[in-house]
């Protein structure tokens, strides 16, 4: 009996994490350069006296899927969508560098060239600021060119280069706020990638997510099943242990 319980608990706990994932998932299915989270499902044997053929599941998102999503040809001059494995890097709210595939930039009144999350954009010297005012576009190979209104007939100036990394042969992760970053390198706050010179973009295109939104529901009702199931396994672990009960009452 108890091994049922243990069996079934486990799946339940197993089948909330993963209905959190399919959740975050399903919710970002429309997020520009979002990359579908993957939960790994890892068996536990608890060792001891009599205790070896219960197993526990221990569930945790081990990474993102790299597949790229749909390129959205949108001809706005500040959006990008990146080839390859290229990511852009970004300064996430901690001060830390992070990377990401979300290209749909922007300038704030002070000049800040910042992506759709509200995150400065960095360059080859820290966070990208141009002119106020100034019309900003990006080349192909991730330059940030501004030309001044008052002189439209002026070639654009290039101010800085969007810092393009690869991620290829480095191990990242993706953190609660769906950022991606260098565990375990250069300290607590994680590593740096190097910059990748022939790191291209497309400009005036968005990456799209990668979730497929009806692939995703169907995860979402076979997660839900299956819970239902582990759930009558308790109740039936109850009322085997009741009918067990009844017996030995009735030989006493």
């Amino acid at each position: 009996m108890d091994r049922l319980i243990y069996t079934a608990v486990s799946g339940m706990n197993a089948s909330l994490n993963r209905e959190r994932v399919i959740a975050s998932n399903m919710a970002n299915a429309q997020t520009v350069g979002f990359k579908s989270e993957i939960l790994q499902a890892t068996p536990m044997t608890l060792e001891g006296p009599q205790l070896e053929v219960r197993s526990m599941s221990s569930t945790e998102v081990s990474g993102a899927s790299m597949k790229e999503g749909a390129i959205n040809r949108t001809g706005n001059a500040l959006d990008i969508a990146m080839r390859g494995d290229a990511m852009l890097a970004v300064q996430a709210p901690d001060g830390q560098e992070s990377y990401t595939r979300r290209g749909d930039l922007s300038v704030t009144v002070t000049g800040v060239l910042q992506n759709g999350e509200g995150l400065p954009v960095i360059g080859g010297n820290g966070p990208i600021t141009v002119p106020p005012g100034a019309n900003v576009t990006i080349a192909p190979d991730g330059g940030v060119l501004v030309t001044d209104p008052a002189t439209p007939g002026q070639p654009p100036q290039r101010v800085d280069r969007l810092k393009l990394v690869s991620t290829t042969g480095t191990k990242i992760t993706k953190d609660i706020a769906g950022q991606f970053r260098v565990p375990g390198a250069n300290g607590a706050g994680g590593g740096i990638l190097p910059i990748d010179e022939n790191a291209q973009v497309i400009p005036g295109a968005l990456e799209q997510s990668n979730v497929n939104p009806s692939e995703v529901l169907v995860e979402m009702i076979s997660s839900q099943r299956l819970f239902d199931m582990r759930t009558k396994l308790v109740q039936t672990a109850g009322q085997l242990d009741e009918a067990g009960t009844r017996l030995m009452r009735i030989d006493s």
